[in-house]
């Protein structure tokens, strides 16, 4: 089924964990048709959280995306985990999407993780709309959550209704646009519902917040502002056209509401989707790096299926029967199935075999996908989350996501020595899929090594590695990752010279390294005259440097926030090689960073504790012991909110502490912050 593109919606469904998204997705593809019986997350029976993971633990893990129809428009959407471990899924979904539905609990408001995914929605200029949902829930406050919004994100916000009652009073809402009231059929799961006239004693409310929302978005629309000051008679076409420009343009958020749960209020969600948020037409072309042979140069690719083939795989899923699901956003031209197509990164031809429409874990062939539209490519042997995937005739790299490094390890080792192929092939496919996931050799212990970016992510994957992959295996206890940086600058030479197989092998490497910003990462810059220098040395240099990064100074851990420059290259075209480029890399970098006094970096982590006022006292001692610094508080309607900083190092065990401390009253979150200097290094 072919749709236009101003038909197409590319949306997420992004909140704090528990907010209800997978609930709000459920009932979107209900009402939708797409799924005939609504999954509850409570039974473990949601059609979004398929992975048998995701229905044990009630949480959303793997972006699941799914294709559904409604009002002859196509809406491809993707249902994002809302826990901080899993934050790789959120960043990597929102980079290929064009609009966003932040869902808010209307008791709690901004929660830590809404401010999460929040940042990541502005990093990518992602328009949003908000979905107020709990409205049933006793100390929901629709106006309260709304305001915290405002204040939390600096946003002006557009209340399109509002409520009809709050907590266990609320009947449903008022349509500011179409001035009635709408109230949910109970009998056949809110399929049906009623349109009324707005009851005479909540018409001044009506009237009021009318006022407000015509005056929000006339400040923003110049034919509109005219109409107003003149006295003139707005229409709701008129509104609908102004209030999708502006939130389009992102001057203002428009908010509905509801309760998934019981549901009410997901039609006109699904309606404002149609309505407000933009069409891939609608958004700027996507930005991209034109590779020419010895040259680059940024270019912008406008969504047309009449050019030549770009699109972008922006996530990576295994299947034990297909292989890769390489789930790719196409921003120009056509892919047909069976065609050959060419990774950019990558530098290979590689042939998809079928494209799949995704619904969820199950899924529909289909003939081929054009820009604009989300597909799963089959077939894709070389492609790694990021790569950009089209034609060589057209060899543009779109930006690739930038994911953050992991902070917490774990041992493995597998229980028999059969199991270790079996492993290391099942560590490499999770490695494939999660770019935050990563596995090395311990060059001291001979130990397996695997970090991510915190205890759940870690224990969802190796549950996985048993479960879906039958690996058996054992697990060390967690340890921290540490980083190594220098703290000085230092220049080192090496000579290279080693007879392998009877011929002289030679290289000479002159390089300079130097401190960088905290949190600015590695970089690397060859500065010297290079040309007569043959572009496979040149490669076999970088990767040794790059190797050198990876593997550390002195104690094996990667380093960070490293310049590399290389000031002079001693090349002789009858001895040189690049291996012996590559090992001299690696010791001249050795000696350099030996002699800039190179120091231990140390995780450390944003905590967000919630709970009653009256044990805020015991929860910041609790973390005060393990040398946090409190940063602030907040204050909800469900209790207190603390924020603090404190070392990875000593958070391990928190939870059993400050449950105990607090009668089981609080809970808290945690998300890596940054990386400091570690006081007595690793003593």
């Amino acid at each position: 089924m072919a749709t236009s593109l101003e038909k197409m919606r590319n949306i997420g469904i992004m909140a704090h964990i528990d907010a209800g998204k997978t609930t709000t997705t459920e009932r979107i593809l209900y009402y939708t048709g797409k799924i005939h019986k609504i999954g509850e997350i409570d039974d473990g029976q949601a059609t979004m959280d398929w992975m048998a993971q995701e229905q044990e633990r009630g949480i959303t893990i793997c972006s699941a995306a799914t294709t559904t129809y409604w009002k002859d428009h196509q809406i491809n959407i993707i249902d994002t985990p809302g826990h901080v471990d899993f934050t790789a899924e959120v960043e990597r979904s929102l980079r290929v999407l064009d609009g966003a539905v932040a869902v808010i609990c209307a008791v709690d408001g901004v929660q830590p993780q809404t401010e999460t995914v929040w940042k990541q929605a502005d990093e990518f200029s992602v328009p949003r709309i908000c979905f107020m949902n709990k409205m049933d829930r006793i100390g929901a406050d629709f106006f309260a959550s709304m305001n915290d919004v405002h204040e939390k994100f600096n946003v002006e916000t557009l209340a399109l209704q509002i409520p009809i009652g709050e907590g266990q009073d609320f009947e449903g809402v008022i349509d500011l646009l179409e001035m009635k009231e709408i109230r949910w059929h109970e009998d056949d799961e809110g399929e049906t519902f009623d349109l009324t006239d707005i009851a005479q004693e909540r018409m001044a409310a009506a009237k009021e917040w009318r006022e407000k929302l015509v005056e929000t978005v006339a400040g923003t629309d110049d034919a509109l502002a005219e109409i107003y000051l003149e006295g003139g008679e707005i229409t709701s076409s008129q509104l609908k056209e102004a209030i999708r420009k502006g939130t389009i343009s992102r001057a203002f958020v428009p908010f509905v509401m509801g309760s998934a749960r019981h549901n009410q209020g997901v039609q006109p969600l699904i309606d404002a989707v149609i309505d407000y948020l933009p069409s891939p037409l609608d958004i700027p072309g996507a930005k991209g790096i034109r590779v020419k042979k010895d040259s680059e140069e940024e270019t912008v690719v406008p969504c047309d299926a009449a050019k030549m083939p770009l699109g972008l795989v922006f996530k990576i899923q295994y299947d034990r029967e297909m292989g890769p699901l390489c789930y790719v956003r196409m921003y120009s031209g056509k892919i047909q199935a069976g065609s050959q197509i060419y990774n950019i990164n990558k530098k290979k031809r590689e042939r998809v075999n079928r494209i799949l429409r995704m619904h969820a874990n199950k899924s529909e062939p289909c003939d081929s996908v054009n820009a604009g539209d989300i597909a799963v490519f089959i077939g894709l042997k070389f492609a790694q989350t990021g790569d950009s995937v089209g034609t060589e005739a057209f060899p543009v790299l779109l930006e690739q996501p930038v994911f953050p490094q992991p902070v917490i390890s774990v041992a493995l080792e597998p229980e028999s020595m059969s199991e270790k192929d079996k492993m290391n092939e099942t560590l490499e496919i999770l490695a494939r899929e999660d770019p935050t996931f990563t596995s090395h050799e311990d060059a001291e212990t001979g130990q397996l090594i695997i970090s991510g970016m915190g205890e759940l992510h870690l224990d969802v994957l190796v549950t996985r590695m048993r479960d879906d992959f039958g690996v058996k295996c054992n697990v060390g206890a967690p340890q921290v990752t540490y980083r190594e940086s220098v703290s000085g600058t230092a220049e080192a030479t090496e000579d290279f010279s080693r007879i392998l197989a009877g011929k002289e092998n030679t290289a000479s490497l002159t390089v300079d390294v130097s401190q960088r910003e905290q949190g600015s990462g590695n970089s690397f810059e060859i500065a010297c005259r290079h040309v007569e220098v043959p572009e496979e040395i040149i490669e076999a240099i970088r990767s040794g440097f790059l190797s050198s990064l990876n593997s550390g100074i002195k104690y094996g851990y990667p380093c960070t926030d490293i310049a590399v420059k290389v000031t002079a290259i001693g090349y002789n075209e009858l001895t040189s090689s690049p291996f012996a480029f590559e090992a001299c890399a690696a010791q001249v970098f050795d000696k350099a960073c030996t002699a800039a006094n190179p120091v231990i970096l140390e995780p450390v982590m944003n905590v967000d504790i919630s709970c009653p006022k009256e044990f805020v006292g015991p929860a910041s001692s609790q973390l005060s012991q393990r040398g946090g610094s409190i940063m602030g508080q907040d204050s909800k309607g469900t209790g207190e909110i603390i924020h603090a900083q404190a070392p990875m190092a000593n958070m391990f065990g928190f939870t059993t502490n400050l449950r105990s401390a607090t009668q089981g009253r609080a809970s808290f979150s945690m998300e890596f912050s940054h990386f400091q200097l570690k006081a007595g290094g690793l003593g």
